[in-house]
């Protein structure tokens, strides 16, 4: 048997047997992937490099813990983006690095790359899985592309048009609601909540043509949907229970669990149900009644797409972008509106603008029915929605993983392989697009008017359409 010599370890001479030589084969290729790694983090670093940082709390934790959270954070995120107004580096732990963008000049580049090149970063968005599936959120490349040219009918205004009828019905039980509290001596209303199960109401009627009255009384489903955005958000904050085997251990993983199968079961009885309509009915038939005596709804839309080989999205896909809408479209839209009010409560002469502009439209007609053709008819009020979104965006950020370097119009380079985080907050308070940013951007409507100005309405309360430079087309 051949020899091997390890004098070179102080071992001497020993038969090569063939598991010894694996083992050196593996502890090589071990060592060369290490190393290779080790050289591919110090050539990031060094290309990271004209990306400026905030002072790091120390070389093992990076800058972990330097944004806190609610409100005390977002100031932080406001000074940190006054001091690097083209963007940031941060370390999360030694070895991880995320770039922060937060001007529109730095999105632009990373936005319109393709959604192969920019991917989804799903950290986060991976513990919504288990609810949510393979939806609009979170599929990418073919598939993402797929749903979202069956999904575009779903918005088209023809089906769009109706569903003004149920925002109103909607609203109306919420105002119906405030009154009567109010004539019972109470004077203080938790906004977000009452706002919150008015768009759950709405999205029921509108994705699944359900009534579950939830504004007046509990439904298990409601309370499912919020008990899992919580538990998301507050699994966010635990970065132990990240890992899923661990978090399934834990009580809220439980709750989560049998949450999900409370949602999924809802969603899954009202697709069969369509399912054992439609064929009673036929195609044509079935549109023409829908048409005729109700709105269209999500569901609908869902069962009845066909991509460009005719081929039909199967049950699970359909329960995944349900469930989808439903979970971006109530959360998101509550916090618009309930910073909306707020911020016109802080201005009661916006306020009184907005409510003289709602009566003047609707000085001969019944005050409770708004129609689709009035929102274009309410400039001074988009404005102020415009504007309240800016300041207070029901999204902070969201997070892209580039497969390939990305250039930036500076010249400046995003490694491929690095984590960018779009600030959407940070885009929305960055003093070289807004001048003051944390203030109400308005002008002085009646001296714009009265000097014949052409767009004086157009300038009338934010500037959301006119930041400084190339700005504009963000």
């Amino acid at each position: 048997m051949p020899q091997l010599s390890l004098s070179w370890l102080g071992l001497g001479s020993v038969a090569a047997s063939p598991w010894l030589l694996l083992l050196l084969a593996g502890a090589s290729w071990l060592l060369a992937h290490v190393l290779t790694q080790i050289y591919a983090f110090y050539e990031n670093s060094r290309r990271l490099q004209c990306f400026p940082q905030p002072p790091k709390q120390n070389w093992l934790i990076g800058h972990l813990g330097l944004v806190k959270r609610e409100e005390k954070g977002l100031k932080q995120v406001t000074q940190l983006v006054g001091t690097y107004p083209q963007g940031f580096m941060v370390w999360m732990g030694p070895i991880f690095p995320l770039i922060n963008l937060c001007h529109p000049d730095i999105v632009r580049s990373v936005l319109n790359a393709s959604a192969a090149v920019a991917l989804k970063d799903l950290v986060f968005y991976n513990f919504l899985k288990p609810w949510l599936g393979d939806g609009l959120l979170l599929s990418s490349s073919d598939k993402w592309s797929r749903h979202r040219r069956m999904l575009t009918p779903a918005f088209h205004f023809n089906i769009l048009k109706p569903y003004v009828k149920i925002f109103n019905d909607s609203t109306n039980v919420m105002h119906a609601k405030w009154q009567r509290l109010i004539s019972k001596g109470n004077t203080c209303l938790n906004m977000f909540e009452h706002i919150s199960l008015m768009t759950l109401d709405t999205l029921q009627k509108c994705v699944f043509s359900f009534d579950s009255n939830c504004q007046e009384k509990p439904s298990e489903y409601i309370a499912a949907i919020l008990e899992l955005s919580a538990l998301v958000a507050k699994r966010n904050e635990q970065p132990l229970l990240h890992m899923d085997f661990l978090y399934q251990l834990t009580p809220d993983g439980q709750r989560f669990r049998k949450a999900c199968r409370l949602v999924h079961k809802f969603t899954d009885a009202v697709i069969q149900e369509r399912h054992r309509t439609l064929p009673d009915e036929g195609l044509d038939d079935f549109l023409l009644a829908k048409t005729k005596s109700k709105t269209l709804d999500f569901i609908d839309v869902l069962l009845l797409s066909k991509d460009e080989d005719g081929k039909m999205l199967s049950d699970e896909d359909i329960r995944a972008e349900a469930d989808t809408f439903m979970f971006e479209g109530h959360d998101t839209t509550a916090s618009g509106l309930s910073w909306i009010l707020y911020n016109l409560a802080k201005h009661p002469e916006h306020q009184e603008r907005c409510r003289q502009e709602v009566q003047e439209l609707l000085r001969d007609r019944d005050p409770t029915e708004i129609e689709w053709d009035d929102l274009a008819q309410l400039p001074f009020l988009t404005m102020c929605i415009k504007e309240s979104l800016r300041l207070h965006p029901p999204v902070m950020a969201i997070s892209r993983c580039c497969t390939q370097d990305v250039v930036l119009p500076d010249g400046r380079v995003i490694p491929k392989g690095v984590v960018c985080v779009i600030s959407i907050f940070g885009t929305h308070h960055n003093p070289e697009v807004w001048p003051n940013p944390e203030e109400l951007h308005r002008t002085d409507v009646r001296h714009e008017r009265d000097e014949g100005g052409a767009g004086a309405d157009a300038a009338a309360l934010p500037r959301a359409a006119r930041p400084r430079g190339a700005a504009q087309e963000a």
